[in-house]
């Protein structure tokens, strides 16, 4: 079964897939039809706001970042969003920290979700096991109401933080909706993440409640997550109750019961709860009827999404209902062209803010398909087997769920006929030229490949697809409406066409977080946005503007890590790392590697110590179950030492850049720079 991180070694004539090489495409690889282009949501738009039939992309983004205020307020009304608008649609518009949209808006982003109350089908959900349910809008809404009357019946009011610790369920979309209903705050994280990579995020937010499952299903496996529950809960003093989803039993056991009550009463701190409940016995006195929706200001919080964590503990990212609403309903019609009764399927867990976007579809009157588990289990062809069956309109995934197809030689073409696709959308990390024809080559010739990059702190897309330019081998096709994406160079000033530097957005737009958790004086907030260049969003992404006017991203301009296309933070590794007594200090820094990324880890290990397999494998096991499977190294390497700053920090961008044989920048900002010459032609990093 493939992984994907998986490679192999090629001949000169072959690709990854298995599939002859062919010469790259000089001309664009899909051009939308006369027909989808004049029937787009895009096209409508454009008309209804006095542009002609032959305008161009390029003509309406610039309209929407030079009239900021106009654009966002029609695409408010194009949307149908349920709320009060009020009259001013954005303030101090000159200074992007302070700008504020719809100051005087309220609304309620599950209050849009839920506009539709017919039998048509709205969700979809299957797990690896092939076991499926799908539910109506109408049944949708009376779930929502039954979860919304007991969380109310619990003592949840606005403000009040609740915690998913689930799979990709159709509960966790359930309750995540009332919560928002009530004008709760969510927060989720998948279940393979470990108990201290839980605690790091949900105890800096305090949540009330916690909403979880007895496990999950992967790769043919039952992972049984009740030990990491009993774990958590002791480190979480704040949750005053559990809800228990049973997703792998189907019902709880009063062995499940018991355990949970005494690791409960264990702490000390939690003593008004009776243990765990399941979450049929907790709606079960509550009858559906109209859901009631508590309208917020245009920037109540919605979503906390967590940081990778880099420089620490992640940092709890604040969304508010409003900019998530219009970016998503925004991203979904103008640049996805999604439509009432198409079908939206993500390839994601709950703990990638992808879930969030998907999800929001339900806002454009379209119906979501979940799905949990591996997507090699039973057979490479698992995902594509749902998408034909269920007649998806809109694929999505990561550009690293594409590589492995392709490394497993799949011509999914051959097996499925997938007539209702019009979309892919590929994020996480670059699409290679190689992978956009192996698409066109061998899953559909007729489809809109949009490769998309934007992010958790921006639970959207600065850069992201569009029906009316056609697709180039390689290419993200441009910006998305209402953001003035820019390259800089690193004194500041726009690069030239073709030349890398950093990612920037010179505009405000409604999506930028309303703040950080527990961020006093917005500090925080202040370094990771704006510290770099004045009144400029600086994303941190190294990026290059095309003569097609896409752009191609290649990689991350800081430390972050991004195997498989998940970002994730070095500290996460580091507090796992520091517990092995060998170990006297670590540092991980990102190879590419393979049209991938793979996580390097060098050790400075205490006097009279050898890293020996024995001791490689101790490391691994610590981060996999400390951290999760995505945080473990592929190669773990020695070094006598660490290069650090005068006021001793770890340099880690430093190290990397000499890894790829790039130059240091402000190497006179380090203590010991000549400890980066351990690290140059290491002859380890050659190998796979």
């Amino acid at each position: 079964m493939t992984t994907l991180s998986s490679s192999s070694e090629l001949s000169a004539t072959e690709t990854r897939s298995g599939l002859p090489n062919t010469a790259p495409n000089t001309g664009p690889l899909w051009t939308a039809s006369h027909e989808r282009r004049a029937q787009s949501h895009l096209m409508k738009f454009a008309v209804l706001n006095g542009f002609n039939a032959d305008v161009d992309y390029a003509t309406l983004h610039h309209w929407s970042v030079t009239q900021i205020g106009p654009f966002w307020s029609a695409f408010w009304d194009y949307a149908g969003i349920i709320g009060d608008k009020g009259q001013v649609i954005i303030e101090h518009e000159g200074e992007m920290e302070r700008a504020q949209f719809f100051p005087d808006a309220h609304l309620n982003w599950a209050e849009n979700m839920l506009k539709r109350r017919d039998r048509s089908t709205a969700i979809i959900f299957r797990d690896e096991q092939g076991r499926e349910r799908s539910y109506s809008f109408e049944t949708l809404a009376q779930l929502v109401s039954r979860l919304q009357q007991a969380l109310q019946a619990a003592g949840i009011v606005a403000g009040d933080r609740i915690a998913g610790y689930l799979p990709n369920l159709p509960e966790t979309l359930i309750s995540a909706m009332a919560c928002a209903s009530l004008g709760a705050v969510w927060c989720s994280a998948s279940p393979d993440f470990g108990a201290q990579g839980v605690v790091d995020r949900f105890g800096q937010i305090e949540p009330k409640i916690m909403i979880t499952v007895d496990g999950y299903f992967y790769g043919g496996k039952t992972i049984d997550i009740r030990p990491k529950i009993k774990e958590i809960l002791p480190q979480l003093p704040s949750v005053e109750r559990v809800i228990m989803i049973p997703f792998v039993d189907e019902a709880l056991d009063e062995a499940l019961d018991k355990a949970l009550d005494k690791a409960l009463d264990k702490s000390g701190v939690i003593d008004d709860i009776s243990g765990a409940q399941s979450i049929h016995d907790f709606m079960a006195p509550y009858a559906a009827q109209d859901p009631i929706f508590r309208r917020v200001p245009f920037n109540h919080p919605l979503f906390i999404m967590f940081s990778s964590g880099t420089t620490g503990i992640p940092k709890c990212i604040v969304h508010g209902h409003g900019g998530t609403l219009l970016q998503h309903m925004k991203e979904h019609q103008l640049q996805c062209d999604i439509k009432p009764n198409d079908r939206v399927f993500y390839f994601t867990t709950c703990g990638w803010m992808m879930w969030n976007w998907q999800i929001s579809a339900l806002a454009s009157g379209a119906c979501v398909l979940l799905y949990d588990g591996s997507p090699f289990y039973p057979d490479p062809y698992a995902l594509w087997d749902y998408t034909d069956r269920h007649e998806v309109t809109l694929f999505g995934t990561g550009a690293k769920y594409i590589d492995a197809l392709k490394a497993e030689g799949c011509c999914v073409k051959n097996h499925f006929k997938l007539e209702h696709l019009k979309t892919i959308t590929s994020t996480g990390s670059p699409l290679v030229h190689e992978s956009f024809e192996y698409v066109y080559d061998t899953i559909k010739s007729d489809v809109h490949l949009a490769s998309i990059s934007g992010g958790t702190d921006i639970v959207s897309c600065f850069v992201i697809g569009n029906v009316f330019d056609p697709v180039w081998r390689g290419e993200i096709q441009g910006a998305g409406l209402g953001y003035a994406i820019d390259v800089y160079d690193d004194t500041g000033a726009p690069a030239p066409v073709s030349q890398a530097g950093e990612m920037v957005c010179t505009r405000p737009f409604p999506s930028m977080p309303i703040y950080f958790w527990n961020d006093e004086g917005r500090a925080r907030y202040h370094k990771a946005y704006f510290d770099r260049f004045e009144n400029v969003w600086c994303h941190g992404d190294w990026i290059e503007r095309t003569h097609h006017g896409g752009f191609i991203i290649m990689g991350r301009s800081d430390a972050t890590l991004n195997p498989g296309g998940v970002r994730i933070g070095t500290a996460e590794i580091y507090r796992q790392v520091e517990n092995i007594p060998e170990v006297a200090e670590s540092l991980a820094v990102g190879q590419l590697w393979e049209n991938d990324e793979r996580v390097i880890l060098f050790v400075r290990l205490k006097n009279g110590i050898t890293l020996d397999e024995d001791l490689k494998m101790r490391i691994k096991q610590k981060i996999r179950t400390g951290a999760s499977p995505r945080h473990v190294p592929a190669k773990i390497i020695a070094v006598a030492d660490i290069p650090r700053t005068k006021s001793n920090k770890i340099v880690e961008l430093a190290v990397k850049e000499i890894i790829h044989n790039r130059p240091v920048r402000n190497i006179h900002s380090l203590a010991n720079p000549e400890s980066l010459e351990l690290y140059k032609d290491l002859a380890e990093l050659k190998l796979a």
